[in-house]
């Protein structure tokens, strides 16, 4: 739980950093349940993609209502489908997700996504927001629904989701300290070309985030005040995996690299930039008076160092039965299984020694994966 301080921009800060990863997302919002639990809330929640439209679910909704509106959200977007397994194990399971999957595809997601009839041909011209297989124009209702966004512009949580300009290429994020958020800028996070159309944002057209970084935790390290900071960093991708055996596993692997986060390299770069800022205040104090208005010393003081900060990592990792299409596979079993792990990996990760006890000096970046089979030591990034 955050501590208070008379000065809001000095006392500590708690993020939660939601990566992109579609039906896998109910793992989020699992780890929201036990953070919630443990009286652990954050100040600020930032969302690519499927993290994203959580995030605004959180920031939308008074605390005691967030996560009866996630489970709203997660119920409504999955479904019991018309055939049963008594076994959830093995090749049987891995069929049943398979269809699930193809479902999914075929028909779409209720208060989701709907695929177009007819769909769009490839060399079949149509309006720039009609470019793509499935209309997502039921999730704005859903979030309508589910989101306060006068609550969520109030900025009592600080919410940030991040898209890319589809023109330019450019990474973007809409962050409500900054601008008014409204349901356009949550899809315009989650339009993944080229099952989702481009949304406009004021005169551009903006896709998925994910396509440049399914990840916002560099914009945290990058915008957060000068205080110490906690952040809860919550990936549906795993970067580590198993050598592939078939070309499924391949494609797999394909996707969980491609979407993972690369958190190890954020906090590398972060530390580094903390100590270049810390040295650059303690060689100022020492230098003579008549270097003390040059501009390339004030710029370099006005990069003020930060307070340390530590990274819980929760990753949620593939299972034996999962395949290529586990980001669309919306079936209520597969969706109540992410969120209890979600909530697993939480509880065991907050209560763990190595976190309790954790003590970071004031230009430390310190990344902890603990909810792994294995306890392991923390990770100074």
């Amino acid at each position: 739980m955050t501590r208070p301080h008379s000065d809001s921009n000095l006392r500590p800060q708690s993020v939660l950093v939601l990566q992109g990863g579609g039906a896998l997302g109910a793992y989020q919002a699992g780890v929201y349940e036990a953070l919630a639990q443990e009286d652990a809330l954050p100040d600020w929640v930032a969302g690519i993609s499927i993290g994203a439209v959580n995030a605004a679910i959180i920031a939308g909704n008074a605390p005691e209502d967030r996560v009866k509106a996630l489970r709203r959200f997660w119920n409504h977007v999955s479904s019991e489908l018309p055939y049963k397994l008594d076994e959830p194990l093995g090749f049987a399971r891995r069929t049943f997700n398979e269809a699930a999957a193809q479902w999914v595809a075929m028909f779409g997601i209720p208060g989701f996504f709907s695929p177009r009839i007819p769909m769009p041909m490839p060399e079949w011209p149509a309006d720039l927001g009609r470019l793509s297989y499935y209309d997502t124009s039921p999730l704005r209702r859903t979030l309508l629904e589910l989101v306060d966004f006068e609550r969520l512009n109030r900025t009592d949580m600080r919410f940030s989701v991040g898209a890319v300009n589809m023109l330019n290429g450019n990474f973007a994020y809409f962050d409500n300290t900054k601008r008014t958020i409204g349901p356009e800028h949550v899809m315009a996070s989650g339009a993944l070309p080229p099952g989702f159309p481009p949304v406009e944002i004021d005169g551009e057209w903006y896709w998925d985030g994910g396509l440049v970084s399914n990840t916002p935790l560099q914009y945290v390290l990058d915008n957060r005040p000068p205080s110490e900071m906690t952040v809860y960093q919550v990936d549906l991708f795993s970067s580590r995996g198993m050598i592939p055996r078939t070309m499924a596993d391949v494609s797999q692997r394909e996707k969980d690299i491609r979407f993972s986060s690369r958190t190890r390299l954020g906090t590398d770069q972060s530390k580094q930039l903390q100590k270049m800022r810390a040295a650059a205040k303690r060689l100022a104090e020492r230098l003579p008076a008549e270097y003390r208005n040059d501009p390339d010393l004030a710029r370099l003081l006005d990069c003020r160092p930060a307070g340390a900060v530590a990274v819980m990592h929760l990753i949620n990792r593939p299972e034996d039965y999962e395949t290529n299409s586990k980001d669309y596979e919306f079936s209520r079993m597969t969706v109540d299984e992410h969120w209890a792990t979600g909530h697993a990996d939480a509880l065991r990760s907050l209560e763990h020694p190595d976190w309790l006890d954790r003590r970071l000096k004031p230009d430390e970046i310190v990344t902890f994966d603990l909810a792994g089979l294995k306890p392991e030591k923390p990770l100074t990034a």
